[in-house]
């Protein structure tokens, strides 16, 4: 199997003011719930949903059992964007130590990229990365929100992290194997 080259981008906010939030799309058609219950399937559905078509592969060979680990930790959210009631979304939140807040996993369903959604749920899970250690009293209070993108993402999602006030500290370039898009199950993008 070949490699290519794949960027990663690594981006920050140090202070909750750097967040340029995104208008909400219009109408009351989207609405950004917390899942308060862990669910490994519900995650593993996002997860494979959202990143199917863009070759998120780390987590398709977690157990259950590592799923609800990761799930149950202090400071481990996922904020999910629904249109009319139908997940279109999410962004995973998951707290590092020391007031440090990763972005660990952000996107949308294909079919509901391009319509607005996107930038209002980075808006609104980064907003949540703020003000985590009020709904987790035993975490800091948070000093900075990172994240990482890459160029398998979508072609706007360094755009909108940037769009939303967040900055880059750090681009690596390494090789990674040529491997087709998994799809949220096998066969998915053949159809």
């Amino acid at each position: 199997m070949s490699n290519v080259p794949v960027t990663t981008w690594s981006l920050e906010q140090n202070s909750p003011a750097d967040l340029l939030p995104a208008a909400a799309p219009e109408g009351d058609a989207v609405r950004i719930v917390r899942a308060e219950v862990p669910s490994p399937e519900f995650s593993r559905f996002l997860y494979a949903s959202v990143g199917g078509d863009i070759r998120w592969t780390d987590r398709l060979g977690w157990s259950h059992a590592r799923w609800r680990e990761y799930l149950e930790r202090p400071g481990v959210e996922t904020w999910v964007a629904y249109e009319h009631g139908t997940p279109a979304g999410y962004v995973e939140l998951d707290a590092m130590g020391d007031g440090v807040v990763e972005i660990a996993y952000f996107g949308l369903l294909p079919a509901f990229r391009g319509r607005g959604i996107g930038g209002h749920l980075l808006s609104y899970g980064t907003a949540r990365a703020w003000d985590l250690a009020t709904r987790w009293p035993e975490l800091p209070p948070t000093k900075r929100v990172w994240l990482h993108t890459c160029s398998w993402d979508g072609e706007f999602a360094r755009a909108n992290y940037e769009r939303r006030g967040f900055t880059l500290f750090r681009t690596e370039v390494e090789p990674r194997p040529a491997t087709a898009t998994p799809g949220p199950w096998p066969g998915a993008f053949t159809e």
